[in-house]
């Protein structure tokens, strides 16, 4: 009988972050510039799921991410799932989504705007959740969500 298993310690106290798209994997780990973190981090990647096909996963120990912080995520990995661990049980999930505003995330996409002649942080607000629309604050462009590139 040959079995298939992933082994990775379970995480004591932390954040899971489930379900990112494999291609998408590394943007996350830059938004959330898990490059600068002290704490250890679990990634998998490439990894079977029966809802995606594939998937990535990070767990990160100790660290406990604000809503703002992980509603960023929905910029470049949208429909992710996190868990919230503590003393090695899931206390809480949460899904993210969209925030109001996007500030310093994305960048515009028009060659015009202030923000890609002048050294000032982005501001996009979304102006449509469901289409995923974002309009620039400075020079009213707006983009689809899907086609933004991080700032």
């Amino acid at each position: 009988m040959k079995r298939e298993q992933l082994i990775v310690s379970a995480l004591d106290h932390g954040t899971v972050i489930d379900h990112i798209p494999c291609e998408r994997l590394f943007q996350v780990i830059n938004l959330l510039h898990l490059d600068q973190m002290t704490s250890k981090i679990t990634i998998g990647y490439n990894l079977k799921s029966q809802k995606m096909g594939t998937k990535s996963i990070i767990k990160i120990a100790d660290k406990f991410f604000t809503d703002e912080e992980l509603n960023q995520l929905s910029v470049v990995a949208p429909n992710v799932s996190l868990s919230i661990i503590r003393d090695y049980e899931v206390v809480e999930k949460k899904q993210v989504c969209l925030p109001e505003e996007l500030r310093g995330i994305v960048r515009c996409n028009n060659p015009k705007c202030i923000t890609n002649n002048e050294p000032m942080q982005t501001l996009f607000h979304v102006t449509d959740r469901q289409a995923g629309i974002v309009r620039c604050h400075y020079c009213n462009h707006e983009q689809d969500i899907k086609e933004v590139t991080l700032a």
